[in-house]
């Protein structure tokens, strides 16, 4: 039997908690002091009606990091190697927050609301606490708050149309990474075309909670004929998409160009960032990559090998039931990777070897085709 999760006070709930459990949400795990749904139907029930119809999702665990003041611009670029000097408003940015050896603190998107206002809607870390002990030690002009914003997603390729029913033809103009006031019930909140799927959608940053279970209601009330349904972010379709998981496959010791992310790293950047001097002279040793193994199979070793050695671990995995094989991120030695296109895993079923490829997976590439349900 699974060990339960004990909810106290100190586990936050949110403004959505008691329709995710009318919902019947299965599973629960604890981001950001917050209670994150993980389950509803299945792991993979969930995910074909993900990739089929349209889900709504709490996810009131992303909190907002809210920095303003004249140099909030500065406080954000030093936690990031990333160039956000000609960021425009209005925009959303994937940006990673490293320390001054360059390991991962955080991987949020900032959110430039105004010129002197920005959000970082956080992944998995306490970064409210080191953005304050930074503006404090550089004697920074800035207010750095949480406030009080419940994000609420709405993913899968219907999403569009049932956003348009809640809140107008308008949002139908909200492009990908960008964030516009829309209005509901007659109160201002921000809506972005984003949310930690590839299936579409977006994300909408409540700001009232008289107005949580309201919207719930009426997403689900106006999306029956779309087969709307509860969800949350799924680990098979995470995995599938190639999406990273803070604190499984990068964290503080590892850096954006050991994970794929070094297209956000501006290692020639006039900028004033923490990280940049050490990134500068970094030169990776592993690289996170993917994996494809030509059937289920169940893993028993995280260790990765080549020729009976140990070579990597794996960070992440899951079975993709739409392409028939288990895929796996796996963070092993860039030697290694030079001289062998495959590596060994442990499994129940015995040794196995698997093909590495670069992330995200390209199924075309892989001489895979996608299949759907009955």
């Amino acid at each position: 039997m699974m060990p339960q999760l004990s909810i106290s006070r100190r586990t936050r709930s949110t403004p959505f908690t008691s329709r995710v459990e009318a919902a019947g949400v299965q599973a629960y795990t604890v981001y950001n002091h917050t209670l994150l749904a993980t389950k509803f139907r299945g792991f993979e029930e969930d995910y074909w009606h993900l990739c089929k119809h349209v889900q709504v999702w709490d996810v009131s665990c992303e909190k907002q990091v809210a920095i303003s003041g004249p140099d909030a611009y500065r406080l954000i670029q030093l936690m990031t190697p990333r160039d956000l000097s000609k960021a425009r408003i209005g925009r959303c940015f994937y940006v990673p927050l490293c320390n001054p050896q360059g390991g991962i603190v955080n991987d949020p998107i900032a959110i430039k609301l105004s010129e002197n206002d920005w959000w970082l809607s956080i992944a998995d870390t306490d970064v409210m606490l080191w953005a304050q002990g930074l503006a404090t030690g550089f004697r920074l002009d800035v207010n750095v708050t949480e406030p009080d914003v419940w994000p609420l997603a709405v993913q899968g390729p219907k999403a569009e149309t049932l956003m348009a029913r809640v809140f107008g033809e308008d949002v139908r103009n909200i492009k990908f990474f960008n964030i516009k006031p829309m209005t509901y019930q007659g109160v201002s909140m921000q809506v972005a075309r984003s949310g930690w799927s590839k299936q579409g959608g977006f994300e909408i940053y409540v700001n009232d909670e008289s107005l949580a279970g309201p919207l719930w209601d009426e997403l689900f009330a106006q999306g029956q004929d779309l087969n709307v349904g509860p969800g949350c972010p799924n680990l098979i379709e995470r995995v599938e998409s190639g999406l990273l998981s803070l604190g499984n496959d990068m964290g503080y010791d590892t850096t954006p160009l050991e994970c794929g992310l070094e297209q956000y790293v501006d290692l020639e950047s006039d900028i004033d960032s923490l990280s940049l001097p050490a990134l500068r002279q970094h030169t990776p040793e592993r690289q996170l990559k993917g994996l494809v193994i030509n059937q289920a199979v169940e893993i028993i070793d995280l260790n990765v090998y080549v020729d009976g050695q140990v070579v990597g671990q794996i960070t992440s995995q899951a079975y993709a039931p739409k392409y028939g094989v288990h895929l796996a991120f796996v963070l092993c030695s860039l030697a290694q990777l030079n001289v062998s296109l495959t590596l060994d895993v442990n499994t129940s079923q015995g040794t196995m070897s698997g093909q590495i490829t670069s992330l995200p997976f390209n199924f075309n590439r892989l001489g895979l085709t996608p299949t759907t349900p009955a």
